[in-house]
């Protein structure tokens, strides 16, 4: 049963008010530095001379530096704490991406885009475990979602960012795609400085809550860790079924979601019959601020919900998706086809906090920061794997739309593993009760009474 206390409750929502946007805005800068490319596409191919099969290949190429230093990189934040280790890999990453804009080969652009995942690894998956350190299971979908506001956000004040610095064309004798690198490499560095004195490493450390709210908020979090059935061992994690299991259903979903991201200003393009800039960069924030709204609403209610009922919840979202990212490839209608980037913007973006809950729910300590990280980083294969096959199946089947009924495929095979997840104990209620709505049996009575016991007399 949720021991939640007044000084509890307090305590949460002192964390979600100052430590939540800060962390989301962190996630806007590095997802906006992750797929800023797709905005610079065009441009950045024709005058960096990458073809459209390197431009592919280094798109993707960023996720095998990222899942190689995945792992590594939650172990020593664990090590050294969030605050030291957020400020470096923000500062570094901000310095590769402005360094983007230097490019002028394939060859330079594999090795940044390589380095890039590099320096950004650790980044998500110290961010989920970090936001185990302070909020308990119980209000933990609705905390990722307000973190997970950060990829939305990220395209609706993004995409116009990127593309009116795309239209700074010719200033100061720089390229409208070299503006946008080095501009907004430059904002992760700033913001990265500016963790190291904002971020606090655990709740003993943070001097904004009342010493009650301290103690209340630990206690509810240790009571979590010692329920947890996961592995407890950093390399039993990393072998173990359902850790692998999770890293299947997310790089199904990293499929779909970076296979739509990377080619969504070119896809709005074509529907709006303009070039990339401020006008697609509007129009391109269309989807991303329905899927603002429907993150939010999914994961409250699913925050109501006892742990093994949020698989139907993930199905629902991942499926619609799909239905979503399928319907924008069959209508010709700008209209129909943007409304259909929209509902797969919403069910893809909704899914992953609900799917974050799983892995938590599962996983404490050493094997939470292996475990977490080897999802993350495997999973985000997908980003890599998408685009390339993407490409593949669109010069196979001489169709401009199969790659995006591809993408979709990924989507639905995700919310099929969802739905044969097994049941799991959800750490907001006692043990041995997967159902918090079921009347527990009575325990018998070693020595049962005679009505004759009860009246002597």
């Amino acid at each position: 049963m949720r021991s939640d206390t007044p000084a509890l409750r307090a305590a949460v929502r002192r964390v979600m008010v100052r430590l939540i946007p800060f962390l989301f805005l962190m996630y806007v800068i590095a997802f906006l530095d992750r797929v800023n490319i797709g905005f610079a596409k065009e441009e950045f191919q024709a005058h960096a001379g990458i073809s459209e099969a390197a431009y592919a290949f280094g798109a993707g190429l960023f996720f095998i530096g990222y899942a190689l230093f995945e792992v590594p990189s939650n172990l020593i934040m664990t090590r050294v704490g969030a605050r030291w280790w957020m400020c470096r890999i923000m500062v570094t990453w901000g310095l590769i991406s402005a360094a983007m804009s230097l490019v002028n080969s394939e060859s330079l652009f594999y090795l940044l885009r390589f380095l890039l995942g590099v320096a950004e690894a650790g980044f998500f998956p110290g961010v989920i475990l970090y936001i185990t350190y302070w909020v308990p299971h119980a209000y933990r979908a609705r905390c990722n979602a307000l973190f997970y506001f950060g990829i939305p956000l990220a395209s609706v004040l993004g995409a116009p960012l990127s593309g009116a610095l795309l239209e700074l064309d010719g200033a100061a004798g720089f390229l409208g795609w070299q503006w946008m690198f080095a501009v907004e490499g430059l904002i992760a560095c700033v913001v990265g400085v500016w963790a190291f004195f904002y971020l606090d490493n655990s709740p003993a450390d943070a001097r904004w809550l009342t010493q009650d709210q301290r103690t209340a908020l630990q206690t509810a979090l240790d009571a979590e860790a010692e329920s947890k059935r996961g592995p407890h061992r950093l390399l039993a994690s990393l072998v173990d079924r359902r850790v692998l299991y999770f890293c299947l259903i997310y790089f199904l979903i990293q499929c779909s979601v970076y296979g739509m991201t990377f080619y969504l200003p070119t896809q709005v393009s074509e529907a709006v019959g303009s070039e990339v800039g401020l006008l697609v960069g509007l129009v391109t924030a269309i989807p991303w601020t329905v899927a603002l709204v429907v993150n939010i609403v999914v994961n409250t209610a699913a925050d109501r919900l006892a742990q093994p009922k949020k698989r139907f919840v993930a199905a629902a979202c991942v499926a619609a998706g799909s239905v979503g990212i399928a319907a924008s490839a069959a209508f010709s209608d700008p209209l129909l086809a943007i409304a259909g980037l929209s509902v797969a913007a919403a069910g893809y973006i909704a899914v992953q906090p609900v799917f974050w809950t799983f892995p938590a729910a599962y996983l404490t300590g050493t094997a939470a920061a292996a475990g977490i990280g080897l999802i993350n980083s495997l999973g985000n294969l997908g980003g890599f794997v998408a685009p390339v096959a993407k490409t593949w199946v669109e010069s196979t089947f001489d169709s401009e739309t199969a790659g995006l009924y591809l993408l979709a495929l990924c989507g639905f095979a995700a919310a099929a593993l969802f739905l044969t997840l097994t049941k799991t104990k959800d750490p907001t209620t006692p043990a041995n009760d997967l159902d918090p709505t079921r009347e527990k049996p009575q325990a018998e009575d070693p020595n049962p009474r005679t009505p004759r016991d009860l009246n002597p007399n």
